[in-house]
């Protein structure tokens, strides 16, 4: 009996793993919902919990790079463990300290280091470490999770925002922290030898290869002056940049109170926050599924070319009630969120190589996570100025047609291995 129950222990990790992804987003994202209240009660402008926001996405964009660092010195399970208490912490502070600064420090700084614990790389640690077969499944499933579970949960925290204010909105995000916490605690383990296992679908006599990841701080600085001189990379962050400014920064922390500003109650604005978030699940895994079949220079390419599109098209949808043309925005740009993930990590590992790849997407992953900390800060300083996110919407649609012909110049060079191997 004994050894059958030993067999779900893959499962339950991915589980409790796929659990955590989800409240870390989410988690991340609630102080989106707190635009209005917070603003309304206090009489602060929009652009002070814009500020809030970016430095929440600075600090969770400049931490994922190092997150394996941490997690190889003091284990993947402790590591999360602390950063579900720090988000509870956090949480809680934020309601007794009700500045400026406070939520900056709160939400802003405390918060944004936890969830960076707990972005894509710890996904990646996890799936590396547990799974030999469906790797790849698994990591795309992971990265799904994360990317879609602020978008499911925003519905959910609305309806305790409009019944019982935002302070027991943050109240339920630090108890949902704890409870996570617990269960996370008691339920997981770093690796299948904890519980005499090997990694699932390895061969019995297979040596058993240990994910190891960024190894120091320095010689996460020391790849990175490396692979900055090369234009590759350089293309790749700018555009990641790019994509974080126009999913996290924009439409992550703006499309509610912009949507707002046009009549649409907010629990309408976070349901349609939480269908992106259905189709985001949708898209990542079918651009996975294109990546392994197609060139992913032009995957990149169409997608960011076709999100400019989109987002030209904004001002036009936005009004009191959901019309056909703004659900079908809704559907497009959901399978459209983060399917830029699975060909931009495949670049990083045709140019720079399997080994440093990681490391390298670190990089890249956290020029994404500055650019929404830009476009947060930038958007609600358009919207205090002039009363509208005209210029925002117009902005990020331009950013991504230079994406576009940034990534278009990748086609013809000789630095990149032509196909995985």
């Amino acid at each position: 009996m004994k050894r059958s129950f030993s067999g779900y222990w893959p499962w339950i990790v991915v589980a409790v793993t796929f659990l955590a992804l989800i409240a870390a987003a989410a988690f991340r994202s609630t102080v989106s919902l707190l635009f209005e209240p917070m603003e309304s009660e206090f009489g602060w402008d929009r652009t002070i919990v814009s500020v809030a926001i970016g430095v929440n996405l600075f600090f969770y964009g400049i931490t994922a790079p190092f997150a394996a660092t941490l997690m190889n010195r003091f284990s993947i399970r402790s590591v999360a463990v602390v950063a579900l208490a720090l988000i509870a912490i956090g949480s809680a502070l934020a309601v007794i300290f009700p500045t400026p600064l406070g939520l900056i420090l709160t939400w802003g700084v405390l918060i944004g280091f936890a969830t960076g614990c707990l972005a894509l790389v710890f996904a990646s640690m996890v799936a590396g470490r547990w799974f030999h077969r469906h790797r790849g499944l698994i990591t795309g499933v992971f990265s799904a999770a994360y990317a879609t579970g602020s978008l499911i949960f925003l519905p959910l925290l609305s309806l305790v925002l409009t019944t019982s204010g935002w302070r027991a909105t943050a109240f339920t995000v630090a108890s949902s922290a704890v409870a996570i916490m617990v269960v996370f605690g008691l339920l997981f383990r770093d690796k299948p030898s904890e519980v005499g296992l090997r990694p699932f679908g390895l061969a019995a006599d297979a040596p058993v290869q240990d994910s190891t990841g960024p190894i120091s701080v320095r010689a996460n600085f020391a790849l990175l002056g490396e692979v900055v001189r090369t234009r590759p990379f350089l293309i790749l962050a700018g555009t990641f940049f790019i994509c974080g400014w126009t999913t996290n920064g924009l439409i992550g922390s703006h499309f509610i109170p912009a949507t707002h500003d046009h009549g649409m109650p907010v629990t309408t604005a976070a349901g349609l926050l939480a269908l992106i978030g259905v189709f985001d699940f949708i898209g990542t895994i079918l651009s996975g599924y294109l990546t392994d079949r197609f060139n992913p220079i032009i995957l990149l390419a169409i997608y960011y070319g076709f999100r400019g599109v989109a987002l030209f098209s904004v001002p036009f949808l936005l009004g009191p009630t959901v019309e056909p043309p703004m659900f079908f925005f809704v559907v497009f740009y959901g399978l459209d969120w983060i399917a830029t993930v699975p060909p931009t990590i495949e670049l990083c590992r045709r140019y720079f190589g399997i080994e440093r790849s990681g490391v390298v997407f670190g990089w890249v992953f956290a020029s994404h996570m500055i650019g929404a900390g830009f476009a947060s800060v930038f958007a609600g300083i358009i919207r205090d100025l002039q009363g509208t996110y005209l210029i925002a919407w117009i902005t990020a649609a331009i950013l991504c047609m230079l994406a576009t012909a940034a990534v278009w110049t990748l086609r013809n060079d000789s630095e990149a291995i032509t196909s995985p191997t």
